[in-house]
């Protein structure tokens, strides 16, 4: 696909003034790895962030963190939060993506900071035992398995089936205690049903994020129980579809301005 004209470029989300090189033709295409090698040959390892950097969420993301946690980031990209975590003191860090380019670029940034482990892994089939890690978090990553759904009421099976392979891997590699962190525009009516089920063995809540326009940060604690009205909420999950409604992207098909359009 060749590069939109200069006026039809995007900065990416929350990252100042770097601008995309180009975007994808259809949504879905955010499920494509050959989609995301192409876009980090040319972006390369410069920062960019969906949903804010750290800075955007720090205080509600480290009540949840403890010295000497063992981090799992599913689905880095070329978000700079695992260094920022790093700088922070949180120095065992595993940031993983199913893209070889972006993980090669990150090992290259940051090599100086040898807490820091880069690995090309698919969040479906995480190469982890049980119990490895205190924290697992993810900002953006299942959100980009989603984008291509037109009725977050009714999201289609296979998607469905997509978002239960991860979480099940999640809770698969948390030690009990261990939190699985999720950030995210998607509004808790339409998340939660997700995460809300007894086969991954946590508990749920959120907070938010944001001035004008809401993000959310929702926490799960492995070997906590959901309560009644999560698992009511995720009872709806397995419940026939309701009637179709209008097509509504969840992005316009042109445009990342979903995530960006908002200063935080």
């Amino acid at each position: 696909m060749a590069p939109p004209s200069d006026s039809s470029r995007r900065r990416a989300p929350g990252s100042g003034s770097l601008d995309l090189p180009w975007l994808p033709d259809c949504n879905l295409r955010y499920r494509d790895r050959r989609f995301w090698d192409s876009r980090y040959r040319q972006a390369g390892a410069t920062a960019a962030e969906w949903f804010g950097g750290l800075s955007c969420f720090r205080q509600q993301l480290e009540a949840e963190l403890r010295p000497g946690d063992r981090i799992l980031v599913l689905g880095c990209g070329n978000s700079a939060l695992s260094s920022d975590l790093f700088q922070l003191g949180y120095t065992d860090v595993t940031s993983v993506d199913y893209s070889l380019v972006c993980i090669a670029g990150m090992q290259a940034r940051y090599a100086q900071c040898q807490g820091l482990q880069w690995v090309v892994m698919d969040a479906r089939d995480l190469a982890f035992a049980d119990g490895t890690f205190d924290v697992v978090l993810e900002k953006g990553t299942l959100d980009s398995m989603m984008v291509a759904e037109m009725d977050p009421w009714n999201v289609s099976p296979e998607t469905t089936a997509l978002l239960d392979q991860v979480l099940k891997e999640v809770s698969r590699v948390l030690r009990p205690g261990g939190r699985f962190i999720s950030i995210t525009f998607a509004q808790p009516h339409f998340r939660k049903r997700h995460y809300a089920q007894p086969a991954y063995g946590w508990s749920l809540r959120h907070s938010t994020y944001g001035t004008d326009f809401h993000y959310f940060l929702y926490v799960m604690c492995k070997g906590q129980e959901l309560s009644p009205a999560d698992l009511a909420l995720g009872r709806r999950l397995h419940e026939p579809p309701g009637p179709a409604c209008p097509p509504s992207f969840l992005q316009a098909s042109d445009s990342e301005d979903y995530l960006s359009a908002i200063e935080l």
